[in-house]
């Protein structure tokens, strides 16, 4: 067989696109790679699981940012881009009960953008720095239709220990740092130490809260349970997404906790009407799972 290169991409300069149907795939694949390089090479990389950088997969419906073609790191409905799309992400937004007006949001993994997309466009008030380690992922910031960093918006290529490590400025510190940091090797490896935590815990302000991604029930997401407990004197609630089969733990750095969570309930109603999310419902979760806790002594 012929080596065909493959076609340039012709609304992103420095890409080019892959039949999707070459490797059973709906739509077209993008990648960002030289016009002459090797058609063969990249299929070969794709299917075998080593092709080295993020790619798309775009369908004209969904796109979806992959490490490889098993793994979704993010997707996003091209006609709703500021949608929160997968159900975890949304319970992710669940710190809105506790600082409805958030003046600094850290968020740590770009991803696709979903949430430092949604932030900038639904919390008007809110600067936003998201740290991104892979040059790669930022590279594909476009397809996603993040808007360009501003005065209110920045996406640094920083790995997170690096930038937590750092003592915080007072005008740095976060209301909220949301913890959703993947590699195609599941949660990244740099975050499971009780160091990065602590340094998570002294960027926050002294009501601020850390939420966390944490995916599936094994030996891995328990020791991150466990070491957000440590670092947050065990000041931490976690509630399931059975949809995503993820977890998702608040952290406060707040010593007066628990809240008093009837007093929520107007905040949740509110919260509501502004943002297209469960609130009520979350709130419940998050009561429930804070008493399971404080039953079993923890």
């Amino acid at each position: 067989m012929t080596d065909i290169p493959p076609r340039l991409d012709e609304t992103r300069p420095g890409w080019i696109s892959l039949p999707g149907h070459l490797l059973e795939e709906a739509g077209v694949i993008r990648l960002r790679e030289p016009a002459d390089k090797s058609q063969q090479l990249l299929m070969h990389q794709l299917r075998e699981g080593i092709y080295p950088h993020p790619f798309v997969i775009d369908d004209g419906v969904v796109r979806r940012l992959h490490f490889n073609l098993k793994l979704i790191q993010s997707e996003m409905e091209i006609a709703h881009p500021d949608q929160l799309r997968v159900a975890y992400t949304r319970s992710m937004m669940g710190f809105l009960l506790f600082n409805p007006l958030p003046k600094h949001v850290v968020v740590v993994g770009l991803g696709g953008g979903s949430l430092t997309k949604y932030c900038y466009r639904h919390l008007a008030r809110t600067r936003l720095t998201t740290l991104e380690m892979s040059a790669g992922v930022i590279a594909c910031r476009e397809w996603f239709m993040l808007p360009p960093d501003d005065d209110r918006m920045k996406v640094r290529c920083v790995e997170a220990s690096a930038y937590f490590s750092s003592p915080p400025q007072t005008s740095d510190r976060a209301d909220a740092i949301l913890l959703d940091a993947y590699d195609e090797y599941g949660l990244a490896p740099e975050m499971c130490r009780l160091e990065f935590y602590d340094n998570v815990k002294r960027h926050l302000k002294p009501r601020g809260i850390a939420v966390a991604n944490i995916s599936g029930h094994g030996n891995v997401a328990e020791t991150h349970l466990s070491l957000l407990d440590d670092a947050f004197d065990g000041r931490t609630v976690a509630v399931d997404v059975p949809d995503d089969g993820n977890r998702i733990v608040l952290a406060f750095n707040d010593p007066v906790f628990p809240p008093v969570w009837q007093r929520l309930t107007n905040t949740a109603r509110e919260l509501e009407q502004r943002h297209p999310f469960e609130f009520l419902r979350l709130l419940r979760e998050l009561e429930r799972s804070a008493q399971r806790k404080r039953r079993r002594g923890y």
